[in-house]
């Protein structure tokens, strides 16, 4: 897959980046199971980013305890974003005293808070239910008392492959991660992994989920299993073993699948592909990808939101200096109504003059 690097054509990600942006339908793809990276203990203040463009129906969310937190699309950020209109490091949000701040970082399509676009690196006070636009990407910040996300950094990176995956399958892509054999008598045959946290089995047992006809392997030899961005491969105590990486594999202790690695077992040889990987990887190294400028991003319906969020003037800090969305001037009714008064002042003052002018010329016919 190759991204073309036109501003205006980007390739296979065309519908991909609209999907994200919350253009095309939600389409059904494997979900991502974030259940038990929750950490339950209520009542802490913190500070939660919900994803709000895409399939709004289930938003993702990430309820952080950190001073600051990176947006973008590098690897490296707090919130992932796979979207090529996303810079990769966007912006950031950070706490300042009682209050948390967003700043713009030099971002390619700028940040906004609703209609407002942020100067570089120029503070903004958010509040509870404020709208943030990054590239195409919408976000609402929430400041509640909520469960911290234990391993928020895991969760991230789920939520950046749940989204990459939506925007495959609503391509018509494969979205599955795929077991390839290389080496041996089933060279060519494959296993798709399409659940999380589900553990695959292979062997030479016909309940497997991958069963071999290599008489050097046990009925149930090795399970694979995704989670996040990796797969874990656990040995399940076979009679010649398995190696990975040409390394032993232990019974107990899961160990992770480098993504070039070679799974042995008998006279067996695996190794993986996962396109949802790729796409992520190739997103994640690719250049900025610059909007029009008559390109509009609607804000989502969030009927949680608060009415101070739906108002511009509500949430500009005067001490922040920002480019606002060029508006029409209004006039009110007091201004029409000076306008009125001195109409008034000038008629009497010509009546005055005039009277006056009368006045004189009365008294040099008089004289």
């Amino acid at each position: 897959m190759r991204l073309a690097p036109s501003s205006r054509d980007y390739g296979p990600w065309t519908k991909a980046a609209k999907f994200l942006a919350g253009r095309s339908p939600p389409a059904k793809t494997r979900k991502v199971d974030r259940s038990a990276e929750r950490d339950h203990h209520a009542g802490h203040m913190a500070l939660t980013i919900v994803v709000r463009s895409g399939d709004t129906s289930s938003p993702p969310q990430v309820s952080f305890d950190a001073p600051r937190i990176v947006i973008g699309r590098g690897d490296g950020c707090e919130v992932r974003l796979p979207d090529p209109s996303v810079s990769h490091r966007h912006a950031s949000i950070r706490q300042r005293g009682t209050d948390y701040i967003v700043l713009d970082e030099g971002s390619t399509n700028g940040t906004f808070v609703g209609p407002v676009r942020l100067s570089p690196q120029a503070p903004r006070v958010l509040k509870s239910g404020d709208l943030i636009r990054v590239g195409r990407i919408w976000l609402e910040v929430r400041i509640e008392q909520a469960a911290i996300t234990q391993n928020p950094q895991l969760a991230t990176k789920e939520i950046a492959l749940m989204l990459v995956a939506e925007a495959l399958a609503a391509q018509g892509e494969n979205v599955a991660a795929e077991l390839c054999v290389t080496e041996g008598p089933d060279a060519g045959r494959s296993l798709k992994v399409r659940e999380f946290e589900h553990a695959y089995v292979i062997g030479r047992g016909a309940e497997c989920d991958l069963s071999l006809n290599d008489s050097d392997t046990s009925r149930r030899h090795v399970e694979v299993t995704r989670r996040g961005e990796q797969l874990y491969v656990r040995d399940l105590g076979s009679k010649n073993g398995s190696t990975l990486a040409d390394a032993s594999l232990d019974s107990k202790t899961p160990r992770v699948w480098p993504k070039s690695a070679l799974l042995g077992l008998g006279s067996t040889r695996l190794t993986y592909r996962d396109p949802i990987l790729d796409a992520l990887q190739e997103l994640e190294h690719s250049a900025d990808e610059r909007m029009a400028d008559d390109e509009s991003i609607d804000p989502p319906n969030v009927t949680a939101a608060s009415p101070e969020a739906e108002s511009p003037s509500a949430t500009v800090s005067r001490q922040a200096p920002v480019v606002a969305v060029p508006q029409r001037e209004r006039t009110n009714g007091r201004g029409r109504g000076v306008f009125t008064t001195d109409l008034l002042v000038a008629a009497l003052a010509l009546v005055v003059l005039a009277l006056s002018s009368l006045g004189l010329l009365w008294l040099f016919r008089s004289e």
